[in-house]
């Protein structure tokens, strides 16, 4: 029996999905992230082992067993010092060579289009785009918070946490936003944001990122600082995928496949936001959802790169249209 691993690391956490040569799921688990850059290469090295561990368990079979596996790692391809560690850790653990390891972003593009050619954008804690088209790759975005990660949920989080203070002394009347973003910090002053914010969640990138579903809240809620920073959002990632479109040499009168993966793409709001853009920018760029998860998609990228067919159930047709109009 054919048996493949697929691994989608992310800001916030770390799945693992097992199957068979026909896709049918053998296995899963939910590790913690395996963001490394704040704590280190060895952090990837543990979340493996855990994940692989316990699919394996969980299945009744060994690492030896594993046909091919694709490691999805945020960061990965960002430190030419760190690349080759990153890249050798899960040989120890499966005991073989036969995976590979590369950005989580392929297989969020690989699950989203089921391998088709096009774009897939990510706003999840950070953001980014990343296409494919005849063979050929571009990314653009995924630079970091420090740098920008523009759209993502920490970016729109921040953005929310700027309008709150500006609605705390003054600067901006005060909308939802306010009592949405207090009740969720659990202040009474709002001064105590600053506090809990920097020192009881250490400026935690994911943490921070989660308070993007207090702007989504407050948006829907009416406030309009709030629906501004969905709006500018939602502008800055059609930005990341419009660039990658450019840069892949799509034909000007080519529809293009474009999809999302990202917790941010989970409020309907905001993907009928994004949708609106995509569509006033170019009429071209035809929004889809997501035929399969990240996770998945790692499986995909270890099925092509093992050479094995792609199981009937992971293929790209029937991927359905969403509707550019703007929800009443």
């Amino acid at each position: 029996m054919t048996v493949f691993l697929g691994m989608d690391g992310g800001g916030t956490k770390t799945a693992f999905l097992l199957t068979d040569g026909e896709g049918t799921t053998l296995a899963e688990s939910r590790q913690p992230t395996c963001y490394w850059f704040d704590a280190g290469t060895g952090l990837v090295g543990d979340v493996v082992r855990a994940g692989v561990d316990a699919v394996t368990a969980a299945a009744g079979i060994t690492p030896m067993d594993i046909t091919s596996a694709y490691f999805g790692i945020p960061g990965h391809g960002e430190s030419s010092r760190d690349t080759p560690v990153l890249d050798a850790l899960p040989a120890a653990v499966l005991g073989h060579d036969r995976y590979s390891c590369g950005n989580d972003m392929i297989g969020g593009w690989a699950g989203s289009l089921a391998g088709r050619d096009g774009v897939n954008v990510i706003a999840g804690t950070g953001s980014m785009a990343y296409g494919e088209r005849g063979g050929s790759a571009h990314r653009v975005g995924g630079w970091s918070e420090v740098f920008g990660d523009e759209g993502s949920a920490y970016w729109v989080a921040v953005q929310g946490l700027n309008a709150f203070s500006r609605m705390a002394d003054g600067r901006l009347p005060r909308g939802p936003l306010h009592a949405l973003l207090r009740e969720r910090v659990g202040v009474t002053e709002d001064l105590d944001t600053i506090g809990v914010v920097m020192e009881e969640w250490g400026a935690d990138r994911g943490t921070i990122a989660d308070l993007a579903k207090v702007v989504v809240a407050a948006a829907d809620a009416g406030d309009e600082a709030a629906a501004d920073v969905l709006h500018r959002a939602a502008a800055e990632l059609t930005n990341l995928v419009v660039t990658t479109v450019r840069a892949l040499g799509f034909p000007a009168d080519e529809s293009v496949p474009v999809s999302y993966s990202g917790g941010l793409f989970r409020a309907p709001r905001f993907r009928q936001e994004f949708a609106t853009a995509l569509h006033v920018e170019d009429p071209h760029l035809e929004l889809v959802e997501p035929r399969h998860d990240p996770t998945v998609g790692s499986v995909l990228v270890a099925m092509r790169r093992a050479g094995a067919p792609i199981p009937e159930r992971f293929a790209a047709d029937a991927t359905p249209a969403i509707s550019s109009a703007v929800a009443r």
